[in-house]
């Protein structure tokens, strides 16, 4: 051989090159960079990042579609529990905050009012809890193929999107059936929705980063929603509450109550559809639906942005360990 770096054939053509070895003091990084290698799994710039999500958004929505559909395959009714569920949830609050507790003095129309506040919130609900599990329950998907990591979270945010809309049938069938009339004013309510699924998109990616690394997570977030849930204003009337005083000791605890962003979303929702509410809550001088647009506005763009970017940066720590 002529070269010592070249390994020759007994014609004396050269077949191969022999890297040349790293240096002393130099680390395998090092070495890796300046031969132009670099990690498979390495988190890539973040516009090539949301250009890869992009680019498998029929995958979002076919895998989405899926789990959809076999979340209840093993059960005899089968798709009818994504209606059931929300209904036995608002009859149960119907019968303990509405009927033993009384939480409905002075809001006409209760039921339509409740059903509103439990759909939509667990619209949200759903969303976290099964973000917290996105990755932790898709191991071997993320071991298995190179794909971007978000688009586990993003599927989830799918399915309970397609869930809504099918309570939503309920849900207005419901509100017609307690007399509300047809308005344009009810078209704000698709604004409302884009709104919230922004916000639980963003959720459900910082939740998915939280429950990859900590799957304790999953066992304190029941609580953690059974907390969100009342102090939402689900099964009362947040507005009711602030003209009767009851936070005069503690203005503060009222001003948090009103920037909470399920509170907000569950608010808009009744406003829009419920023009009976509306009226109700005009009469009490606690009208504040320009602010609580600001409000779902805010929220959905800073959860949407932040999630994602909090996600993203932990795109190659996926399915480690």
């Amino acid at each position: 051989m002529s070269h010592p770096e070249r390994l020759g054939s007994p014609g004396g053509e050269s077949v191969g090159t022999i890297a040349e070895p790293p240096h002393v003091n130099e680390t395998l990084a090092d070495y890796a960079a300046r031969h132009g290698l670099r990690q498979s799994a390495a988190r890539p710039p973040l516009r090539k990042y949301l250009q890869s999500v992009w680019a498998r958004r029929n995958f979002i929505w076919a895998f989405a579609s899926a789990k959809n559909i076999s979340m209840y395959s093993d059960s005899r009714l089968g798709q009818v529990w994504q209606l059931l569920t929300p209904l036995l949830n608002a009859g149960v609050y119907y019968l303990i905050f509405g009927l033993l507790l009384g939480v409905n003095r002075g809001i006409t129309d209760f039921i339509p009012f409740l059903v509103t506040g439990v759909f939509l919130f667990g619209f949200t609900q759903r969303s976290v809890t099964s973000g917290a599990k996105s990755v932790g329950d898709n191991l071997s998907l993320i071991r298995a193929l190179h794909f971007p990591r978000a688009t586990l979270p993003l599927a989830i945010a799918v399915v309970e999107f397609q869930q809504l809309l099918l309570a939503l049938v309920v849900l207005f069938a419901i509100v017609f059936a307690f007399g509300e009339p047809v308005t344009f004013h009810m078209l704000l309510f698709i604004p409302v929705v884009a709104l919230q699924l922004m916000f639980n998109v963003g959720i459900s990616m910082v939740m998915a980063r939280l429950g990859a690394f900590n799957r304790d997570i999953s066992q304190l977030l029941p609580f953690v929603m059974r907390t969100w849930l009342y102090m939402s204003g689900v099964i009362f009337s947040l507005p009711t509450l602030l003209e009767r005083g009851k936070f005069s000791e503690y203005p503060i605890l009222g001003d948090i109550l009103q920037l909470n962003p399920a509170h907000v979303y569950v608010e808009l929702s009744r406003y829009v559809l419920l023009g009976e509410y509306h009226g109700y809550v005009t009469r009490l001088g606690q009208n504040d639906e320009t602010r609580l647009w600001l409000y779902g506005g805010v929220w959905s763009v800073v959860m949407l942005v932040g999630g994602f970017v909090y996600f993203y940066r932990a795109e190659e720590r996926y399915g480690r360990g």
